[in-house]
């Protein structure tokens, strides 16, 4: 049986999902699955996994994680013999969590004394592709890679779930002279860079237009390099000598009072600028209520 047989696509709705590894033919070597984002949705999950795990990938029966969709988008599921012509047979099934009723509640925050509603750069979510783990995604203000456990980042995306209406994003990344693509400005949620070359970042470029209400708040961390903090609607972030592999990232968007007022409090250097053989195959069943549907 080709590779391409043992890789499903599945299509899952805005909302939450068990992936749940249910059975295998051969439960002394059960195939492992792997699950990622099909090409091009790599912004649309978010993988919740045990704190144990690094990697969105299944070894053996009764395993399982979450999947948050933040939008439709499709997965792919893929099985892999443990062994030379070991078995791929395995049943997965993706099963929704349902949230119940949501009442229709407004919750303010307590904000420097006042009460008010959240920052609505809460709903920055950054996706990094990193070395030696894959995609990583993280919310505000949280390390990917970083001080405490560097990495190569190879790749980013940005979403922003509450963007208010007008505001554009725009992003690139830098590779070391010569390599393509460097440079080139994308939209939110779309990716920037590569996966699985060894094509580290060395630069990364932030922009947004069409409100002066917000601005970036940017950290990057270089190979050999102190951490560098940027604040503004405009954000370059590169090492030293324009060579360093980028090595820890984190984003936020905060309201510019308030970024101000986080930039008097850092204490960090600050830089703003403007396939084996064998037999078998793999069943993924995508769960609804009161009905099962088998992806065969």
């Amino acid at each position: 049986m080709s590779e391409a047989d043992q890789r499903k696509t599945v299509d899952l709705d805005r909302g939450l999902f068990f992936v749940n590894y249910r059975s295998a033919e051969d439960p002394a070597a059960p195939p492992k699955v792997i699950v990622a984002p099909a090409r091009g949705d790599e912004t649309q999950f978010e993988f919740i996994l045990h704190p144990d795990a690094s990697e969105p990938t299944l070894w053996e029966p009764n395993s399982g994680f979450v999947i948050r969709a933040r939008s439709p988008g499709r997965l792919q599921i893929e099985v892999l013999p443990m062994r030379p012509g070991g078995s791929r047979s395995a049943v997965v099934r993706i099963e929704p969590i349902q949230p119940g009723r949501i009442p229709a509640v407004s919750h303010g925050r307590v904000e420097s004394g006042r009460t008010g509603s959240a920052v609505k750069g809460d709903g920055l979510k950054v996706l990094a592709h990193v070395a030696g783990i894959g995609d990583t995604t993280a919310g505000p203000n949280t390390w990917i890679a970083g001080p405490a456990s560097p990495s190569r980042i190879e790749g980013i995306a940005l979403d922003w779930a509450d963007r208010p209406d007008g505001v554009e994003i725009r992003y690139a990344v830098q590779f070391l002279k010569g390599q393509s693509g460097s440079g080139k400005m994308v939209s939110l949620g779309a990716f920037a860079g590569t996966r699985g070359r060894a094509m580290p970042l060395t630069g990364i470029v932030l922009e947004m237009a069409g409100n002066n209400e917000f601005e970036f708040v940017a950290e990057a961390l270089f190979l050999n390099a102190p951490t560098l903090r940027a604040i503004g609607q405009r954000v370059v972030l590169s090492g030293p000598t324009g060579r360093e592999p980028l090595v820890g990232l984190r984003i936020a968007i905060e309201r510019a009072d308030r970024a101000l007022a986080a930039s008097n409090k850092a204490a960090t250097p600050a830089k703003t600028t403007s396939k084996p053989s064998g037999s078998g195959r793999v069943r993924v069943f995508r769960s609804r209520p009161r009905q099962t549907t088998s992806v065969d």
